[in-house]
């Protein structure tokens, strides 16, 4: 199972379009948490507002997390060692206030992190591999170098 979601901000019917299109030509259940749009999909399927513990057991279940490009579900794709793609939300496109999206999209594609799907055709792409896998996996906690390098700042002031 695919698990897409869009986040709780704002309507993505740029993203679901996209993925219903694709929808199409796989043969697996996506499921898509969708808020407040108003293309309604034909190929997968829909559910709106999640409760956390709702929205925990999808993710955790799916083998493949597709999201907007926001830092909660990349970082819970991160912690979980689930393979992520993102296809960030576009200002240009009234999708959001600002491209701080596609900036971060496009620092952790530049880092190795995630997959990122800049239009549809890369999405296909994407998803069309039964093989993706995650490119890296963080833990829950920050590094103990980092740790002890801010201690040591600090203790410096």
């Amino acid at each position: 199972m695919i698990f897409a979601t869009i986040g709780t901000q704002a309507p993505f019917d740029r993203f679901i379009r996209t993925l219903d299109e694709i929808a199409v030509n796989l043969d697996e259940e996506i499921i898509a948490q969708t808020h407040n749009g108003i293309y309604e999909a034909q190929h997968l399927k829909t559910v709106g507002f999640l409760p956390p513990d709702v929205f925990n057991e999808y993710f955790k279940k799916a083998r493949l997390i597709v999201a907007h490009a926001g830092m909660g579900t990349i970082i819970s794709a991160l912690t979980q060692n689930k393979p992520i793609i993102v296809m960030p939300r576009l200002a240009s496109l009234g999708e959001h206030r600002n491209d701080h999206q596609m900036a971060t999209a496009m620092r952790l594609d530049e880092l190795g992190y995630i997959h990122v799907a800049y239009d549809k055709k890369q999405l296909e792409d994407l998803l069309l591999n039964k093989d993706i896998k995650p490119l890296k996996q963080i833990g829950e906690s920050a590094s103990q170098s980092l740790i002890d390098s801010l201690t040591e700042y600090i203790n410096s002031k």
